[in-house]
């Protein structure tokens, strides 16, 4: 595995990480009625890259599964990067 591979693999790893926490983080806060994290930041974490980790969270706690933006977007957004990944991985591997 090369430099870049590697890098883009912890990136992942840890932007994944990041927005399953931050979805947790989240439903913990709502449960408390506290300081929640801002919408806009929980969908910037999966746009970012970490729609995986997103979606995860918010099955495992279900969270946000009912708004819209959430219940369509991470999905929408997971398609996407998977997609993209794919075609990278298909023309950049030769």
């Amino acid at each position: 595995m090369n430099h870049l591979h590697l890098i883009s693999l912890y990136y992942l790893l840890g932007i994944n990480a990041l927005a399953f926490i931050a979805f947790g983080i989240d439903k913990l806060k709502a449960k408390r009625a506290r300081w929640r994290i801002p919408e806009a930041t929980l969908l910037t974490l999966a746009a970012l890259g970490g729609s995986i980790g997103a979606w995860a969270g918010m099955k495992l706690w279900h969270h946000k599964t009912l708004h819209k933006k959430f219940k369509y977007g991470v999905p929408l957004l997971l398609a996407l990067q998977v997609a993209l990944l794919a075609y990278l991985h298909i023309h950049l591997s030769n």
